[in-house]
């Protein structure tokens, strides 16, 4: 057992900055086309945080051209460059699901000062 969790913190990312769900985030990840390769920004609402240890993965929800785009990372995953926190939210739910059925102004989460 102690070496999977040898194995496990090896590749974990120690830097990781305080994630909470209804913060909205900008997630960098190393984009490969081709032979060339670049970072790209993905920014929306933390809506879902799963698992834990190596296999934690989050969900982030935005609103391009009024159609809701959902992906989920793999926080300690190479290809992500960096996790930074924009906006803070104020919610009082595990997972923002509700969030898919609602458009607009109704789709934003209060901001925690």
């Amino acid at each position: 057992m102690d070496l999977v969790q040898t194995l496990n913190n090896q590749y974990m990312k120690p830097e990781l900055p305080e994630l909470n769900i209804g913060d909205t985030i900008r997630v960098t990840v190393r984009v490969k086309e081709g032979n060339r390769e670049r970072n790209q920004a993905f920014e929306g609402t933390l809506i879902a945080k799963k698992h834990g240890g190596i296999n934690e993965t989050i969900t982030v929800r935005r609103i391009s051209n009024n159609v809701g785009c959902e992906k989920v990372f793999p926080v300690h995953s190479p290809t992500i460059v960096s996790i930074e926190t924009v906006r803070r939210g104020k919610v009082r739910r595990a997972k923002l699901y509700y969030l898919r059925d609602r458009v607009g102004k109704a789709a934003k989460t209060k901001a925690r000062v």
